[in-house]
C-alpha cells in the first residue's frame, strides 16, 4: 500500500487554480442551477450532473472506462445518492463500480477523499467542495433537504486505490446499510488487512434477510479469487434459516443463485419430494432438474402418490421424464412404463425399455406391430418413395402450403389419418366414440387417460407416434429395415424424418432410395435424409444437387444439397461453394465463403485445370495476393 501524501488541501488548490474539474464543477453547476437545468426546480442532482456533461454508459467497453468512469465518480463524489447514480439491485454495479474508481483515480485522483478525511482528522477534498457547493445552490433554490454528501463519498472511499483509505472506510461502512454490498467487495480485497477487517464486519451485520438479498453479489464475488468465504458465509446463514426463507431464490432470474439455493435445500432437506419433482419439472436449467429429478427418484416408495410421479412424468424436458419413468418401478407401477416406450426423447425411450424388460417384457415385438400399423397397408398411404405424391388430376406434386410449407393432402375419407398438428408433427386422429382410446397428449405424444367410467387403455392398443419408427431401430435388427422403408411415404412427416433416421442407425442406407427425399417439403425430413446420405455423398450426381442451389429451391433443400456438395471430391466443393458466393442469404453465402477458404487442391487433382482458375479468380476478395497466388501453384494453374 502507498504512502498517503496528505496533500488533500494542494490538490484542491491546484485544481482549483488550473481550471481543473473543481473549477468546472462549481463553474458549471452555479449557471445550471441558476438557468434552473433539468431537475433544478425538482431537486435532482443528477440534472446537475447532466448539464455537466456526465453520461452514464455503465456497459461500456473497458478501452473507454476513464469516460465513462468520470461520469460516475463525479456524481458521487457530487454528493449524488447512491441510488441515483448506480442500479442497486443488479449484483455486477457494484464490482464495475469498484473497477471505474480505481480507473478513476489515475486520471482524476482529487475528486477521491483522502485518509485524512475518511478519519475526519483534517482537510477538505476536491468532492467535498463540490459537494458544499452543490448543497448550498440547492438550500438556496429552496430544496427540501441538503446533499448527504457523506454516504456517495464513503462509497468512493472503499473502493480506494490506497489499501489504508478501503480500511478506514471499512469502520465507518457499518452506520451505513447502503454500503453493505461494497463490504461484500471487499471481504475478497487482495490487502490481507482490508479483507480481514470486511470479513469480521460482514459476518457481524449479514442476518438472513441481508444474505437473501445479498445472494447474487456474493456468489459473483464467489467466482474470484479469495472469494470463497462470502459463499461460505451465505451458506452457514442460510441453513439457520427457515425453507420457506429460500424461497426467493428458487424463483430468481439468476441461475447461479437458483443452483446454489437448490443445492442447499436438497442438502438441508428444505423441500419436499413433490417440491423436487416440481422444481426439475418446471425450471428450465439442466443442472437443477438433474439435482431436483434425483433427490425426487431416491425418496419414490410404493407409497409415493401422484403428486410426485406426475409432475415428473409429464415434463417438458426429457430428464424429468426419464426420471419419472425410472421411479415406476420403485413405485409399483412398471406397466405404464409402456407408454413411454414412444416418447420423443431417446434417454426416456431407453428408460422405459429397460423398466418394460425389468417385467419380462420385450419391446422389440411392440414396436415392430406399432411400425407395421403405421404402413401403407394401415391405412392407403403411398407405396413409393417419393416425398410428394402426384395430384390424380394432372400427376403434378402438389405445391406446399404457404404457411407451414408441407404438402396439402386430398380429403380423406372417414376413418382415414388427417393431416399433422402444426405444432408437434403428429397426426390428428379422427372423431372416436365413446370408450375409444383419446388422441395422444401433445408434450409426451401418449395417449390420454379415458374419461372416468370408460376403463384405461390395453395394452398397445394407444395410437403410435414417430417415436416407435426410431424407438424400433434403436433396439432392433437389420432386418427390421423392411418395416421402415414403406414409411418413408408416410403423410406425417415426422414419421418420414424417423423412418430416414432409422434406416441411418440400422446401416441399411440406400442412396438411390433415399435421394428423392432431398426434395421432400419437410425441412426435418431433409435434413435428415441429408445426414444420412452424407457418407455415400459422393455417389450422388453432382450436376443434380447443383441444380438445387438455385434459388428457387426451397431454403433446408439447398442447405442439403450443399453439405452434400461440400462432401465431395475434387473440385465439385469449389464449384459449389462458389455459386453461392453471391447468393442472397446471409448465412449460405458466409457458408460458401468459408468453404472456399478451407479448399485446397485434393490429391489426383489434374494440374492445369482452367476451370479452377476461373473459379478462384472470382474469389479474390476471400484471399490475399500472396494466398491466391499459393492456392493457384497448389493447382498449377496461374503461372
Amino acid at each position: 500500500m502507498r504512502e498517503d501524501d496528505g496533500r488533500d488541501g494542494s490538490a484542491v488548490a491546484r485544481l482549483g487554480a488550473s481550471g481543473g474539474p473543481l473549477r468546472d464543477g462549481l463553474d458549471v453547476a452555479e449557471p445550471a442551477l441558476e438557468r434552473g437545468a433539468p431537475g433544478a426546480a425538482t431537486g435532482d442532482v443528477g440534472g446537475v450532473a447532466v448539464s455537466v456533461g456526465a453520461r452514464r454508459a455503465s456497459d461500456a467497453p473497458l478501452r473507454e472506462v476513464h469516460v465513462v468512469t468520470e461520469s460516475t465518480v463525479e456524481r458521487l463524489a457530487s454528493g449524488v445518492p447512491l441510488r441515483d447514480v448506480l442500479d442497486v439491485g443488479a449484483p455486477g454495479s457494484w464490482p464495475d463500480l469498484d473497477v471505474e474508481v480505481r480507473v478513476s483515480a489515475r486520471y482524476r485522483p482529487g475528486l477521491l477523499p483522502g485518509l485524512a478525511w475518511v478519519e475526519g482528522r483534517r482537510g477538505s477534498t476536491a468532492s467535498s467542495l463540490i459537494a458544499a457547493a452543490v448543497g448550498r445552490l440547492r438550500r438556496e433554490r429552496g430544496a427540501e433537504f441538503a446533499v448527504e454528501s457523506v454516504e456517495p463519498l464513503l462509497a468512493l472511499a472503499l473502493c480506494h486505490p490506497d489499501g489504508r483509505v478501503r480500511g478506514a472506510a471499512l469502520a465507518r461502512a457499518r452506520e451505513y446499510p447502503d454500503l453493505l454490498p461494497l463490504i461484500v467487495v471487499r471481504a475478497a480485497d487482495w490487502a490481507e488487512p482490508v479483507r480481514e477487517t470486511a470479513r469480521e464486519l460482514l459476518r457481524d451485520v449479514l442476518d438472513v434477510d441481508a444474505a437473501v438479498a445479498l445472494a447474487p453479489l456474493i456468489l459473483l464475488v464467489g467466482r474470484r479469487g479469495r472469494g470463497d468465504f462470502g459463499v461460505r458465509l451465505l451458506g452457514e446463514v442460510l441453513r439457520r434459516a427457515p425453507g420457506e426463507r429460500l424461497d426467493p431464490l428458487y424463483g430468481s432470474s439468476d441461475r447461479t443463485v437458483r443452483r446454489f439455493a437448490h443445492r442447499l435445500a436438497v442438502a438441508e432437506g428444505f423441500l419436499s419430494p413433490a417440491e423436487l419433482a416440481r422444481a426439475a419439472a418446471q425450471d428450465g436449467d439442466a443442472v437443477i432438474q438433474d439435482l431436483c429429478a434425483e433427490a425426487a427418484l431416491k425418496t419414490v416408495s410404493a407409497e409415493v402418490g401422484d403428486d410426485v410421479l406426475r409432475p415428473l412424468l409429464t415434463a417438458r424436458n426429457p430428464r424429468a421424464r426419464s426420471s419419472g419413468v425410472t421411479a415406476l418401478r420403485r413405485a409399483g407401477r412398471a406397466a405404464e412404463a409402456e407408454r413411454f416406450l414412444t416418447d420423443r426423447s431417446a434417454v426416456v425411450r431407453a428408460c422405459a425399455r429397460y423398466v418394460v424388460r425389468q417385467l419380462g417384457t420385450d419391446p422389440l415385438p411392440l414396436y415392430r406391430a406399432w411400425c407395421s400399423k403405421l404402413g401403407p397397408e394401415a391405412g392407403g398411404e403411398r407405396e413409393t418413395g417419393q416425398a410428394r405424391q402426384p395430384r390424380p388430376e394432372t400427376g403434378q406434386a402438389r405445391e406446399p402450403k404457404p404457411e407451414t410449407g408441407q404438402a396439402r393432402e386430398p380429403k380423406r375419407e372417414a376413418g382415414q389419418t388427417r393431416e399433422p398438428e402444426p405444432e408437434t408433427g403428429q397426426a390428428r386422429e379422427p372423431k372416436r366414440e365413446a370408450g375409444q382410446t383419446r388422441e395422444p397428449e401433445p408434450e409426451t405424444g401418449h395417449v390420454r387417460k379415458p374419461e372416468a367410467g370408460q376403463g384405461g387403455p390395453k395394452r398397445g392398443s394407444f395410437v403410435p407416434v414417430p417415436g416407435a419408427v426410431i424407438g424400433l431401430a434403436e433396439c432392433g435388427e437389420r432386418a427390421d429395415a423392411v418395416l421402415l422403408w414403406p414409411l418413408l411415404a408416410h403423410p406425417v412427416p415426422a414419421v418420414r424424418a424417423r423412418a430416414v433416421a432409422g434406416l441411418r442407425l440400422l446401416d441399411v442406407v440406400d442412396a438411390g432410395r433415399l435421394r428423392p427425399l432431398l426434395d421432400d417439403p419437410a425441412p426435418g425430413v431433409v435434413r435428415e435424409t441429408g445426414l444420412a446420405l452424407l457418407p455415400s455423398a459422393q455417389e450422388l450426381p453432382a450436376d443434380w444437387l447443383m441444380e438445387r442451389l438455385g434459388e428457387r429451391w426451397p431454403r433446408h433443400v439447398r442447405v442439403a444439397a450443399f453439405r452434400l456438395l461440400s462432401a465431395g471430391a475434387g473440385i465439385v466443393p469449389l464449384r459449389a461453394a462458389v455459386e453461392l458466393l453471391e447468393d442472397p442469404d446471409p448465412k449460405l453465402r458466409g457458408w460458401a465463403e468459408q468453404a472456399v477458404q478451407r479448399w485446397h487442391p485434393p490429391a489426383g487433382l489434374p494440374s492445369g485445370e482452367a476451370e479452377v482458375e476461373a473459379l478462384l479468380d472470382r474469389c479474390t476478395h476471400l484471399f490475399s495476393s500472396y494466398v491466391l497466388r499459393r492456392r493457384k501453384w497448389e493447382a498449377g494453374v496461374g503461372r
